[in-house]
């Protein structure tokens, strides 16, 4: 349920919060007092489009913050499924910030992306607005409707119906890539054994490429190095080499430490320093003895490694992926080398997954077909409740004549709004205002088993008045025992069944102008329903009348 909605400096709102709770709110103003800025913030925070330009004039950014509260289990399960857990109390703190520079979406604090906000939204709340009533006209749409009707009957069956159709198109998809005439194979299958020959007669080892480009690097560095150990001997044990010098040194010192103790100690390291440097040059000197520039090693170790490479250009980055591929080409050549019998293979298979996608087709076709005729009963009863006289609705099912990832259903919602008129779509009967109450009756009989808790109409009043704008407010607020509902409207006999009130003002002081909303008490909301009534001279009464109505039909 949605607890809160914080904006702040967002177009014209320089900053405004509301508190809902249980049961059915509405939101009423002049028009362009900003209901539909205020809907836009909610699908912002949601996860809409956003835009800098919707930053108040003078602010560095704009805040839009829904504060849902989730005690549901099951509701809870779902958002974790999404790895989005609300906090200790239940609170999911869905938040979005723009300005010009960048934007940033959080759940509960954390930085998620916009299609994160998009998810839990799908969830946990359920927009209707113009677009959604005209989205009835698309015939495309309603086999999604039906099917969020059916709920969890169709759940798991329209899952393995989607991977049994992609496994069919993915066996399609097989067969016919490798059809062949004679001369197209006998190319294939050369190609194939060129590669796997070149493959396999360069008898590549595990790790090889590594000890090859070290060995490269070594052996083509050689007469450097040789030459670099030679000269460092040579400064150790030349005639006035640093082992002559050492020595030396040795030689003075010796001849005078008896006269003083204290330079015995430097003598004896001066005496380690002479072996070491001894060692040092014996050490070199054999390394230049044992090591000689090695020309025949250093072809022998670029031929093998550019055949390496070359090999990993053209078949993969590793030698891992190298041997994949050769793997890869034995199988195909094992599957082209027996042909006939590959393809009888394929065949076989694309039937036997055909034979599993018709049969989950034909079962979900069985449930939708009921289920249609329990939608066909509860539409008709909950548009007679809103006032369509006589309609009859139907839900028309016929094969498409081809398998799709929902099934072969061709699935089309027909209308007839007076009696004795044909049944025809929606789109060639319904105005805007039947288009609306139709989406409140879908609405109404799907509320239950979908397990959104909030629900938001905008523009549900479209077109309506007098008889028909009463029996909307009631199936509003009887929708609202079940769910939280929140209406924007402009009829005095829709804000009259509200628990809960708010008028949306905008209003300029010093050449600002700014929209602020506030929560109406009783007296306040008999004078928004009066302005609502048009303020004529009897309308104070109505509206106290309205009220009166509304208090004891609910």
């Amino acid at each position: 349920m949605l607890y809160e909605l914080h904006v702040k400096d967002m177009a014209l709102i320089r900053e405004a919060s509301l508190e809902f709770g249980e049961g059915f709110h509405v939101l009423t103003g002049e028009t362009g007092a900003g209901k539909s800025l205020l809907l836009g913030s909610v699908e912002l925070a949601l996860g809409a489009k956003a835009s800098p330009d919707l930053v108040r004039a003078g602010a560095e950014s704009a805040l839009s913050e829904l504060v849902f509260s989730v005690s549901d289990p099951e509701m809870a399960e779902a958002l974790s499924e999404l790895e989005i857990c609300p906090d200790e109390d239940g609170a999911l703190i869905l938040s979005r910030r723009i300005s010009e520079k960048r934007g940033a979406c959080r759940i509960n604090g954390e930085t998620v992306p916009a299609s994160k906000l998009r998810e839990a939204a799908s969830l946990l709340i359920d927009i209707h607005g113009q677009h959604e009533h005209q989205s009835l006209l698309k015939k495309s749409n309603h086999i999604r409707i039906l099917d969020e009707y059916a709920g969890e009957k169709l759940g798991d069956l329209k899952k393995d119906l989607a991977r049994a159709w992609q496994a069919y198109r993915d066996a399609e998809k097989e067969l016919s890539e490798n059809q062949r005439d004679e001369s197209a194979l006998a190319r294939e299958l050369s190609l194939i054994k060129h590669e796997l020959s070149e493959i396999r007669s360069a008898a590549l080892k595990e790790g090889e490429d590594d000890e090859l480009e070290k060995s490269y690097a070594l052996l083509s560095n050689s007469q450097k190095i040789l030459e670099g150990v030679g000269g460092a001997a040579g400064e150790l044990t030349s005639g006035d080499g640093a082992g002559d010098r050492i020595g030396r040194a040795v030689s003075r010192l010796s001849a005078v430490s008896s006269y003083d103790p204290a330079l015995e100690q430097i003598s004896d390291t001066l005496l380690q320093a002479e072996e070491l440097v001894n060692d040092a040059a014996r050490q070199l000197s054999d390394y230049v003895s044992e090591n000689e520039f090695d020309e025949k090693a250093l072809y022998e170790t670029e031929t093998r490694l550019d055949l390496v490479n070359s090999l990993k250009q053209r078949y993969g980055r590793s030698l891992e992926d190298i041997e994949n591929y050769a793997l890869g080409l034995e199988k195909k050549l094992a599957e082209l080398e027996d042909y006939d019998t590959y393809m009888d293979s394929l065949k076989k298979s694309l039937v036997e997954k055909e034979e599993t996608l018709k049969s989950l087709c034909e079962k979900v076709s069985l449930i939708r077909k009921e289920e249609a005729a329990f939608l066909k009963e509860r539409m008709e009863r909950e548009l007679s409740d809103l006032n369509f006289l006589d309609a009859r609705f139907e839900v028309h099912i016929e094969d498409l004549g081809e398998y799709t990832r929902q099934g072969r259903d061709d699935v089309e919602f027909l209308i007839s709004m007076n009696p004795g008129e044909p049944m025809r779509p929606l789109s060639k009967v319904a105005s805007g205002g039947e288009l609306s109450r139709i989406m409140l009756a879908l609405r109404s009989v799907s509320a239950v088993r979908d397990g959104i808790d909030t629900l938001i109409f905008d523009e549900i009043d479209a077109g309506i008045s007098g008889v028909t704008a009463d029996r909307v407010a009631k199936k509003l607020a009887l929708l609202s025992k079940d769910r939280q509902v929140i209406c924007i409207t402009h009829l005095p006999q829709i804000a009259a069944y509200a628990d809960r009130h708010y008028r949306i003002e905008k209003t300029a002081e010093d050449q600002v102008t700014t929209t602020s909303i506030k929560a109406l008490d009783t007296e306040e909301r008999v004078e928004e329903l009066v302005r609502l009534l048009g303020g004529t001279g009897s309308a104070h009464e109505t509206a106290k009348e309205l009220l009166r109505l509304a208090n004891k039909s609910c």
